[in-house]
């Protein structure tokens, strides 16, 4: 019988070489036991059901059932299986779907030996750490953190990351920010406001039943123990997300008033809530940055994101947002750019609080597993630019704090 320390894998892929190459290679492995085979889908779902592998390494292309179809499944009905994709297709649209379905990770045929040995245990790892929470009803994190909110006296602190362009990273760092400003003393929820093509819960990897439509429909109704059956909860960090809808035309069903209420509520129970955005100005981002203490304008360096961040620092400005509330960052920054952070803040006339390097070896990697950066290396530079954006944050809210005050 294999030790329980083992890493139990299951095989699926309609090409029985395949299926030998990987279990060849994976035989001198002495915390890796291969307990199966599968040369379909629907036999991958039957098998996961009946040996309970710890990860299962999926193929795509297969006979009557695909590999994200059949993940899909198998996350369903045993939420502590980890799967990890194996494609020759490795472009984003085919990422993008493996991780809505509920994979751990994606690596394009034929991974390299160290590669695959390193996904597998790192599925394997968060497998034995679901394996023994049991799937009890404790309302403790893996962080140790209980996972229903209480109400607090204070106010929390309200910061909404916008891009005027697309493609910016906002989601990155809104989620990256989210998991640097959470600790045991301040708590954060990241909160979802891209509510057509929300990608929040793929960022983390975690997927939940519930969305912020759960809360719309009561919202003069909340309560905290509501409120924690509708999150998402991120085992590694603690972090709580609000998700957003999972078709784009129930986004409609959430309007500017209601998510407003949301915010309003949530900051009663967390620290920080941190709202990511869409770069399209709907009444619920204007909610959000006419609620927020700070907004986190992001801009990269090219000409067209300089110039939708100076028509949003005009709009805000016209409605009477004080600027000192705008924390200008720079995203991706590139040194053999010419266009630098100083230029761009002459051109904008607000300074840049924080630079956030260009880190792709780092920074794809990690959206595509689903994990943030910052719980990884922090002294690598893009976890040291967010935690600078970080104490930007908490520098930022204090100095205003301090003026209203006065």
């Amino acid at each position: 019988m294999a030790s329980v320390d083992k890493f139990r894998v299951l095989i699926v892929d309609d090409v029985a070489e395949t299926r030998e190459n990987v279990r060849k290679l994976l035989q001198f492995e002495s915390d890796v036991d291969v307990v199966g085979v599968a040369r379909t889908g629907r036999e991958a779902i039957e098998i996961a059901r009946e040996i309970e592998p710890d990860v299962i390494l999926m193929d795509i292309n297969m006979p009557d059932m695909d590999g994200i179809a059949a993940t899909e499944a198998i996350r369903q009905k045993s939420h502590f299986v980890q799967v990890v994709i194996l494609s020759v297709q490795g472009d984003q649209n085919y990422m993008r779907r493996a991780m809505l379905a509920g994979a751990r990770d994606f690596l394009t045929k034929p991974p390299r030996g160290d590669e695959l040995i390193s996904a597998i245990r790192r599925a394997g790892t968060m497998a034995h750490q679901e394996r023994a929470k049991g799937g009890t009803t404790s309302a403790v994190t893996s962080s140790g953190l209980p996972s229903v909110p209480t109400l607090s006296s204070s106010q929390g602190k309200i910061i909404t990351v916008y891009s005027g362009k697309g493609g910016t990273g906002c989601t990155t760092l809104a989620v990256n920010l989210g998991v640097a400003l959470h600790n045991e003393e301040t708590r954060s929820v990241i909160v979802d406001g891209n509510l057509q093509y929300g990608d929040v819960a793929v960022f983390i990897n975690e997927q939940g039943k519930n969305t912020i439509l759960d809360l719309a429909t009561i919202a003069d109704e909340l309560d905290p123990e509501i409120v924690g059956d509708v999150m998402v909860k991120h085992g590694a960090s603690g972090v709580h997300v609000l998700a957003a809808p999972s078709r784009p035309e129930q986004a409609e069903a959430v309007s500017g008033e209601c998510f407003l209420k949301i915010l309003q509520y949530l900051r009663r129970l967390y620290a920080y809530v941190i709202v990511d955005t869409p770069s399209l100005l709907t009444d619920v981002v204007l909610a959000s940055v006419d609620e927020s203490d700070v907004v986190v304008l992001i801009s990269t360096q090219d000409i067209p994101a300089i110039k939708n961040t100076r028509l949003f620092l005009d709009l805000v400005s016209s409605l009477g947002v004080d600027r000192n509330r705008i924390i200008l960052t720079i995203n991706r920054y590139d040194k053999r750019i010419g266009i630098t952070p100083e230029k761009i803040s002459e051109n904008l006339k607000v300074d840049a609080a924080a630079i956030i390097p260009l880190d792709e070896r780092v920074v794809i990697p990690s959206v595509n597993r689903g994990v943030p950066f910052i719980l990884g290396n922090k002294a690598q530079p893009s976890s040291r630019g967010i935690l600078s954006l970080a104490e930007n944050v908490r520098t930022r809210i204090l100095s205003i704090e301090m003026e209203d005050e006065a």
